[in-house]
């Protein structure tokens, strides 16, 4: 059978989340399946990030070089020219105008934009408001990321429960694991948060928790702490020039034992405020900004952190938190979502919408022993989920599609 792939997003250079599902998606079929025939559609730039040399001879991939409306023109034009059984797209987009005899899979990643609307612009609203209904009704086959997810589409837009299917995403697992001992941080004391940085990541509750965090620690060691800002301001020039194969990651950049707060995520929409409260706080010596951090640097910084704080208000997967129990690192995160799904017992879980709440977590996962618990049984959750297992039910539900 000939499958349809919009690979729009896979080849991206700075990969985040939907981005990164479809490229490991993509890259696992290619391991599995040698009978079946993929055209993989691509918007130039098309090759800013993994090349495009090396893949099956069943993978065959086409660039379409239409610079606006990829979507609804250049792929909706494709469907017409080349014979597909199936048009597969590793987000909820289709082509609203397609070949009416195609049958189409999609995948759907969270329904934020309905639960938190005030946290998308408003043309993304008003878009994924009329596009998601119609996009989720007139597909043959939906494949929700969590069961969190799943249930969100039933509720909001009313489709069938047996017209979706739960696909966990996985992880890198010969990227995201334990360190060796010359690649680890070297005990560098300090949370992480790994994400874009926006509003719905929750993270102005999150920096006020770890500020009153931050105030009893100091309050309890009755001590006045001087910080060096220079070297903790150099950390982000550390993660983009090291080369974590040769000569590890960076070595220590905190004086004391002061536990300060990384986060290593891009730039989002309307985070001015975000990155301006760590100030208005009095915390800003002890809070970095690292921006896009790429996935080669990220299990090192997984690896040298006091915990994963993740206390997001809205995930349809959360890839972070399976990545940092991949890599032994303790993780606290939210109550709500699909977060308790991903992490079962394996994470601290917290009311996102209390700044007390999250403060009591951070407090609770520097305790020893249950840091210890949360990585073992992180290790354990984390074998549960695999890219490969996500490419053989995805390719198993293609092949179920066409033949129904």
């Amino acid at each position: 059978m000939i499958i349809g792939f919009d690979g729009s997003r896979a080849f991206l250079k700075n990969r985040t989340g939907t981005e990164n599902y479809a490229f490991q998606l993509l890259t696992h079929l290619a391991k599995i399946d040698h009978k079946n025939i993929y055209k993989i559609y691509l918007r130039p730039p098309a090759t800013q990030g993994e090349s495009l040399r090396g893949w099956p001879p069943n993978f065959q991939f086409s660039v379409l070089s239409i610079k606006y409306l990829w979507t609804q023109f250049g792929l909706a034009k494709q469907t017409f020219i080349d014979k597909l059984d199936v048009l597969f797209v590793p987000s909820h987009t289709l082509p609203v105008i397609r070949n009416p005899g195609l049958k189409t899979v999609i995948t759907v990643h969270d329904l934020g934009s309905k639960y938190l609307p005030k946290m998308h612009q408003l043309k993304q609203q008003l878009y994924l408001k009329f596009m998601t209904d119609i996009q989720l009704k007139t597909a043959n086959h939906i494949i929700a990321v969590s069961q969190a997810t799943k249930s969100d589409i039933i509720h909001n837009i009313e489709i069938q429960p047996d017209k979706i299917s739960v696909v966990y995403e996985g992880y890198d697992k010969d990227k995201f694991k334990v360190q060796n001992s010359k690649f680890k941080v070297a005990s560098l004391p300090y949370f992480l948060f790994v994400g874009t940085i926006q509003p719905r990541k929750n993270l102005e509750r999150l920096l006020k928790a770890y500020a009153s965090f931050l105030n009893d620690f100091l309050e309890v060691r009755s001590e006045k702490l001087e910080f060096d800002s220079l070297k903790f301001r150099s950390l982000d020039q550390k993660v983009k020039k090291s080369k974590i194969q040769d000569q590890g990651y960076p070595t220590s950049h905190f004086k004391n034992s002061v536990p300060r707060f990384v986060l290593a995520g891009g730039k989002g929409w309307s985070s001015d405020e975000i990155y301006e409260l760590p100030k208005k706080l009095g915390i800003e010596k002890y809070v970095k900004f690292l921006g896009y951090v790429p996935d080669e640097k990220l299990p090192a910084l997984y690896c040298g952190a006091q915990a994963l704080l993740f206390p997001s208000l809205f995930e349809g997967f959360g890839l972070p938190i399976l990545e940092a129990m991949a890599c032994g690192c303790p993780v606290l995160t939210s109550n709500i979502s699909s977060m308790p799904e991903v992490t079962g017992k394996a994470a601290l879980l917290v009311d996102p919408y209390s700044v007390n709440d999250i403060a009591r977590g951070i407090k609770q996962i520097m305790d020893p022993k249950v840091k210890e618990k949360l990585i073992n049984a992180g290790f354990t959750q984390a074998k549960k989920f695999s890219w490969e297992k996500a490419a053989r039910d995805t390719l198993q539900i293609l092949e179920k599609v066409i033949s129904s």
